[in-house]
């Protein structure tokens, strides 16, 4: 059974699963806040929402989350607009390829403080409302990355994994508030986000091999199937379903073995 929401607020919605996630939302909210730094593509998406759904009120909030000055301000708006979100949908997120000795470090800080650091400030902030209210459902974006220490990507996946944690715990904490928290943890997804994560000079992502790939609309159909369920934890498509599962049963030592003989430029 579909879950309805008074108010959702998506970050990262300017594109890829942000953007998908506001399209399929769109039907079932009354509102719908859309945040990312990007103010015109958020613009334009919500445009065309409104065409589609003029029942819906779409806020659009142009924000920098790795400033925690503006993850204020975000909350400031929302709450002088009367928007009060019960679904926070935590997808805002930085990705990077390539060693970490020879990463820059600016990159690497921007990662931390976009991926762990906005993302449990938002929830900090927004909790309290849903916890007055008794209801609310969160979902945090995190990755198939986050059950491994992944070379070439060590800072992103560790990201990924305090995530997968944080999500666990908050669960656990807000089911006698009658708050569902759900961790999405998607494998390689044809999106902006490899583009992005590739580093200058570089020919190689993060897409991750072809077999693997699930379309955004199946990761996001998936994900808001596992809140409706009040799942813990979905890995959207059925390889990376099994690829989680095989992960969580393999030794560390092994998983040692195994990375280190991943492919190397």
């Amino acid at each position: 059974m579909k879950r309805y929401y008074s108010c959702a607020l998506i970050t990262g919605a300017s594109a890829g699963l942000g953007e998908e996630f506001a399209k399929q939302l769109a039907g079932r909210v009354d509102k719908l806040v859309l945040v990312a730094r990007r103010e015109q593509r958020l613009e334009q998406l919500a445009a065309k929402i409104r065409k589609r759904y003029p029942q819906v009120a779409v806020l659009v909030i142009a924000a920098n989350l790795a400033d925690p000055g503006e993850r204020v301000a975000v909350c400031k708006n929302l709450k002088s607009s009367g928007f009060v979100p019960d679904l926070l949908i935590n997808n805002a997120g930085l990705g990077d390829y390539g060693l970490f000795a020879t990463a820059d470090w600016e990159n690497q800080l921007a990662m931390l403080k976009v991926n762990i650091e906005a993302l449990t400030h938002l929830t900090h902030m927004i909790v309290p409302e849903m916890r007055k209210r008794g209801a609310g459902a969160i979902m945090n974006v995190s990755s198939l990355a986050s059950t491994l220490p992944l070379p070439d990507m060590a800072v992103y996946a560790a990201t990924k994994a305090y995530v997968s944690s944080f999500t666990e715990a908050l669960r656990i904490e807000l089911k006698e508030d009658g708050i569902q928290v759900m961790a999405l943890c998607p494998g390689p997804v044809h999106t902006e986000f490899g583009k992005v994560a590739r580093r200058e000079g570089s020919s190689e992502g993060m897409t991750g091999h072809a077999l693997f790939v699930v379309s955004k609309k199946q990761v996001v159909r998936e994900g808001l199937r596992g809140l409706d369920q009040s799942r813990a934890r979905v890995f959207p498509g059925f390889k990376i379903a099994a690829a989680g599962l095989l992960i969580g049963a393999i030794p560390m030592v092994l998983l040692r073995i195994v990375l280190s003989t991943r492919p190397r430029r």
